[in-house]
């Protein structure tokens, strides 16, 4: 009889944790894992702020280890800028998963800021300005070809950009594993804007370390890392030439700047810009 009662009470378990794996197998919805500022919940992608923008030209999905920093560095836009953007409450509380704005409202898809070009006029709608309509019966001929644009200089962004620190060149740009150049110096030497231009970022930033961003233009701006001490404020305009930082060793194995040159988010090789020495 205990025999029976022991097989009865096995089936028993067995059919009961059969119900309860089929139950969350049927009802587990899409999770996600997201982490941030010391916890680590489940959530369904769904429900995160800006998902119904996921993959949209002009958004960009929060990925693991992201600040709003980071992402503004890589899309050329102030972190301010996004965040307004996007009606981020609270920058600081990026979540993995997310989707943020990354161009202005204004701008069009895959555009990294509003076009400032004036519209043109296509051939179909009326003739080009100052062009004469041939005579009545007259064989046209056909108009020559418009003269080739000029190749752009050295310095497309017309920045005139000068060296950042006075040291020698001990790291070069590679787009890979340096997205810059690196310039050897002492603690504390000076290191200054290499051009005129606006702070849109002073601050600590995961392997940059102590890091100034400055826009120059609408396309263009340039990153400070490493620094031991940062002499100005974030929107503060700066001059070319003007002490911004103390060249330190913050997030790095030696004392060193970290300089960046980005047009429109895209890393560049600053060598190809600045004067030569």
């Amino acid at each position: 009889m205990s025999k029976q009662k022991n097989l009865k009470l096995g089936w028993s378990a067995l059919l009961v944790g059969v119900l309860l794996v089929g139950c969350a197998q049927t009802n587990q919805a899409p999770v996600e894992t997201r982490t941030g500022f010391g916890r680590t919940t489940t959530v369904d992608p769904a429900t995160l702020p800006g998902a119904e923008n996921a993959g949209k030209p002009g958004y960009y999905t929060v990925k693991p280890g992201d600040t709003l920093i980071r992402i503004g560095l890589e899309h050329g836009q102030s972190w301010k800028d996004i965040a307004r953007w996007s009606n981020l409450e609270n920058p600081n509380a990026i979540e993995v998963g997310q989707v943020v704005r990354v161009v202005p409202p204004g701008a069009a898809p895959g555009e990294g800021r509003p076009s400032t070009s004036p519209t043109t006029t296509t051939a179909s709608s009326s003739p080009v300005q100052g062009t004469a309509l041939p005579p009545a019966g007259a064989t046209s001929t056909p108009a020559p070809p418009p003269a080739p644009a000029a190749a752009p200089s050295a310095d497309a962004a017309g920045l005139g950009l000068i060296w950042p620190a006075s040291g020698t060149v001990i790291g070069t740009f590679n787009e890979t594993t340096n997205k810059g150049v690196d310039i050897a110096g002492k603690a504390g030497d000076p290191v200054v804007a290499a051009a005129a231009g606006k702070v849109i970022y002073v601050g600590e930033v995961r392997g940059y370390g102590q890091l100034i961003i400055i826009q120059h233009s609408k396309d263009y701006l340039t990153a400070y890392g490493h620094n031991q001490k940062l002499l100005v404020k974030d929107d503060q305009n700066v001059k070319k030439g003007q002490n911004i930082a103390e060249m330190g060793s913050t997030d790095t194995d030696r004392v060193k700047l970290h300089f960046e040159l980005r047009r429109q988010g895209k890393p560049i090789d600053p060598l190809r810009y600045l004067p030569k020495r």
